[in-house]
Formats: C-alpha cells, sequence, structure tokens
C-alpha cells in the first residue's frame, strides 16, 4: 500500500478500531495495521497501577499529557508530571503508577507495534487477570507471553 493510503486524522475523543471494543481508558490512536509493524500510539487513563514489568521485544515510549505519573525504572521511582517524556528500553523491568487523582492520561508508543492487540487480549480475559481487583502477574504472564511481555511474580 502507497504511503499517502496510510494517512490517518483522527478527531478528539476518537480511536481506531480494533478486535474488541476497548473500555474508555483505552483509545488506539494507531496500531500496527495502520504502521506496518512498525509502532502502535494508545492515548490510556492509567485506571490501575501496572506492576513491574520487562519487554523483551519492544522500547516503550510514555508521554504524560494530564496529571502525575509514577514511573519505576532502574530501582528508583520518578515523579512524572503533565509534559513528562520516558523512554522505557526494552529487556528493562519497570512499573507505572497512578500519582495523581484523577489518574494521569499519557500518550503511549510501543515500537515495533502490537501494544493494542495486547490489550485487547487482556480485556478479553476481563476480571480473570485481576486478584482482589488489582492486576496479578501469575494470571497476566500467560497472555503476556505471547507479547513478549513479563510481570514479576509477587513474593
Amino acid at each position: 500500500m502507497p504511503d499517502e493510503d496510510r494517512f490517518i486524522l483522527l478527531e478528539p475523543g476518537a480511536a481506531r478500531p480494533g478486535r474488541v471494543p476497548l473500555p474508555p481508558a483505552f483509545a488506539v490512536k494507531a496500531g500496527v495495521a495502520d504502521t506496518g509493524g512498525r509502532l502502535s500510539l494508545l492515548e490510556v487513563t492509567l485506571a490501575k497501577d501496572i506492576p513491574r514489568h520487562t519487554h523483551h521485544l519492544a522500547d516503550e515510549c510514555v508521554y504524560v499529557l494530564e496529571g502525575v505519573l509514577g514511573v519505576e525504572f532502574d530501582g528508583r521511582t520518578h515523579s512524572a508530571p503533565a509534559g513528562t517524556f520516558a523512554l522505557l528500553p526494552r529487556g528493562v523491568p519497570h512499573a507505572l503508577r497512578r500519582a495523581s487523582d484523577p489518574p494521569p492520561r499519557v500518550l503511549q508508543i510501543s515500537a515495533p507495534g502490537g501494544w493494542e492487540r495486547y490489550v485487547e487480549d487482556l480485556i478479553e480475559a476481563g476480571p480473570a487477570v485481576l486478584t482482589d481487583g488489582e492486576l496479578d502477574p501469575v494470571k497476566i504472564n500467560p497472555i503476556a507471553a505471547r507479547h513478549q511481555v513479563r510481570y514479576e511474580e509477587r513474593t
């Protein structure tokens, strides 16, 4: 497909369609089908803390649009207010936390792409990936493994 045929212009609040409907906390702006697999771009409201995990294939970029994001990286926790950018390289464990109320809203880019497919898989799994309302690494890891992601299990 010629590059000019891949042009996308989304109105405010709009999202790309996917395999399954995503909750309002997730809006896919560009997915692998749009970018030839090179990247995925999502607008995410961090409704739940994301436990410590490692991406084994993709680099993750996060730009904070609103609120404050807590970023745990390399043994340190960083406070990331609106306007902050973080590059989370593949192979390095990290976690993301809600550090404001309302929760932070971010742009999340993964390269190569595919993050939207992982989110769709989690949404399809529903509450089965939760324990006491929180994401449970033991329950997420079978799904995450298909996307080259591994969550550290609680001890």
